[in-house]
């Protein structure tokens, strides 16, 4: 018999004789899970009772909880000569142009660039109407495209407030600095956006860029807020509310504010926070794309602690 037809003769009789044992119960895999890997990182910002930065904290000092569940702190840093990366969002929509606003807004920024911020901060300029957003002057350290832009800007047009939030914080974590933040100065006027307020902050707080929005000289009086109305929810409680939500779920905070004078020392404040800022970092294990809500707290101490709510 030749070779090859025996190999195939005795492969048969052990198939058959298999065949006709027992069956055997076959084990069924378990069901698989993608698990993603997140590298989180979080600014805190510790305030005592009279809201004075706190400043000697340690990474032993500090608890993080992602849902409930308490994470392992794997990076933290608290410099506070370390430099910043800041974003600006000018609003340069038509009704900047009333009672001065964006006049108040550039000269104000003109101080932030050439006084306020240090040298070695990193400085940029987003500007939105229309339903556009336009990166102005890109980060860097020198200031000439950040105030050309700026002298170069006028008001126009309609405002897409919820739109420019959306977008914008993902160009300002792009920035090479570590500590980052995003400026918003608006007189919190919508009526040109696509996505609602909770659609915008949805997908402006998937990245950790903490949101200071300074809300100047809202328009309180209802002839100015009905011929600006694109919708009937356009109020000005509305406006403080929306953009109190935009800078609370992202670790930043809202000012509102109604002349030169307090916008000043408001962008003096802001950078003195950012200063003081601690970077803590820690990994999460993710099945889902759902919301994940974060806590940070420290138990041996009665401060006021703010960062960004979740992501």
């Amino acid at each position: 018999m030749p070779l090859f037809c025996l190999v195939i003769f005795v492969t048969f009789q052990n198939w058959l004789s298999g065949a006709q044992e027992k069956p055997q119960k076959v084990q069924q895999p378990k069901a698989a899970y993608n698990v993603t890997v997140n590298a989180i990182t979080i600014a805190v910002t510790v305030q005592d009772k009279k809201g004075r930065y706190v400043n000697d904290l340690e990474k032993k000092d500090f608890i993080v909880y992602e849902n409930g569940e308490r994470r392992t702190i794997n990076y933290f840093q608290h410099d506070l000569s370390a430099p910043l990366s800041l974003t600006v969002l000018l609003d340069v929509s038509g009704s900047m142009a009333l009672e001065n606003k964006f006049e108040d807004c550039r000269r104000a920024l003109q101080v932030l660039a050439e006084k306020i911020i240090s040298p070695q901060d990193e400085l940029a300029l987003l500007v939105f109407a229309d339903g556009e957003v336009e990166v102005a002057a890109r980060h860097s350290v020198d200031r000439t495209s950040f105030l050309a832009a700026l002298e170069g800007e006028k008001a126009y047009g309609k405002t897409a407030l919820n739109d420019a939030v959306a977008v914008s914080p993902q160009y300002a974590v792009r920035a090479k600095n570590e500590k980052r933040a995003l400026l918003l100065i608006t007189d919190g006027i919508e009526n040109d956006s696509q996505l609602s307020a909770e659609q915008a902050l949805e997908i402006a707080r998937r990245v950790d860029v903490p949101i200071y929005v300074i809300g100047y000289k809202i328009p309180r009086a209802e002839e100015i807020l009905a011929r600006h109305r694109r919708r009937t929810g356009l109020t000005a409680p509305g406006i403080v509310e929306t953009l109190t939500l935009f800078s609370g779920a992202t670790g930043g905070q809202a000012f509102f504010l109604d002349d030169l004078e307090s916008l000043l020392a408001t962008l003096y404040q802001i950078k003195k926070e950012q200063s003081h800022q601690y970077i803590i970092g820690y990994t999460s294990y993710k099945e889902d794309d759902k919301y994940r809500r974060i806590l940070v707290t420290t138990p041996e101490g009665n401060y006021r602690i703010r960062t960004r709510q979740g992501y």
